[in-house]
């Protein structure tokens, strides 16, 4: 019994230190990044082979093994369908395998250092929140998605095509939706057809709206409509989209309201209002 709860203590520690590092990559990614740019030119004396860190000899290899099992066990469970979610989620340097290594963990952990109810939380825990990003990476798209095409369209019309429109949307603008198009224009500038770069952005991102500006532009372009129009067509509905979505979340505001009210609020109003009624009424039968 000792040896499975050191077991389930480990695995527990390794899933906290796993997820640690998914957390702060791209923090330590950008640090990378400006700590080559400051020493790019100087010259670099070789030591030797340098030592790999623990993540590279003993983590990844055991995740990697925990993922296969996973997969051989669920065979439900696929890597194209978590690399399809971690893609839509923005977390492209992260790979599959460490989703799927994660929650066989999180399963095996949980199940002996806390009961079966745990086993399941901790399988269900990394596609919770792999969910939850892709949520809110897609509400971010289609909130940054009516700017971006009004630039599109105003370049457009100005005289630029659509790949100049796109640059200059990349260079006014940030967010979830312009890394998107980043993309698709790095892959039009290596050879890409502009029409499949357009789909693969689509599929990456997995947002309805997305999907809606891509058939959009992609039938203007076999058609041989204005893009301009189209382009403020697509950004007055996306527009409108939007405000009905709004309107039906204030619209279910008030039936979201109605637990926490009975549950918190009427208790304690009527601890209040009726409480000095019930100590007079205690006081009368006392005597």
């Amino acid at each position: 019994m000792s040896m499975l709860l050191i077991f389930a203590i480990a695995a527990i520690g390794g899933a906290v230190f796993f997820f640690a590092e998914l957390a702060t990559s791209p923090m330590r990614t950008r640090r990378n990044l400006v700590h080559r740019a400051a020493n790019y030119g100087r010259l670099r004396t070789v030591t030797g082979k340098e030592m790999p860190r623990f993540r590279e000899r003993a983590l990844d290899p055991f995740v990697g093994k925990v993922a296969r099992l996973v997969l051989r066990v669920n065979p439900r469970l696929t890597a194209e369908s978590v690399s399809a979610k971690l893609m839509a989620a923005g977390m492209r340097r992260t790979s599959p395998t460490t989703i799927i290594g994660a929650k066989g963990i999180l399963l095996v952990g949980g199940g002996i250092l806390l009961g079966l109810a745990f086993a399941g939380l901790g399988w269900m825990a990394p596609g919770v929140y792999l969910n939850g990003r892709v949520r809110r990476r897609q509400a971010d798209v289609a909130a940054e998605l009516p700017d971006a095409l009004d630039l599109l369209s105003v370049s457009v019309e100005a005289g630029l095509g659509f790949d100049g429109a796109v640059q200059k949307l990349t260079e006014h603008m940030e967010g979830p939706l312009i890394e998107e198009f980043e993309l698709a224009l790095g892959e039009i500038r290596i050879g890409e057809g502009r029409q499949e770069a357009l789909k693969k952005m689509s599929e990456r991102s997995a947002s309805p709206e997305m999907a809606s500006f891509v058939r959009a532009i992609i039938q203007a372009d076999q058609l041989g409509i204005s893009l301009g129009r189209i382009l403020r067509v697509q950004a007055g509905d996306t527009r409108l989209k939007r405000q009905l979505l709004a309107e039906e979340k204030a619209m279910k505001a008030p039936i979201k309201m109605l637990f926490p009210t009975v549950a918190f609020i009427f208790p304690a109003m009527f601890l209040v209002v009726l409480g000095p009624a019930f100590l007079n009424l205690s006081k009368f039968f006392t005597f």
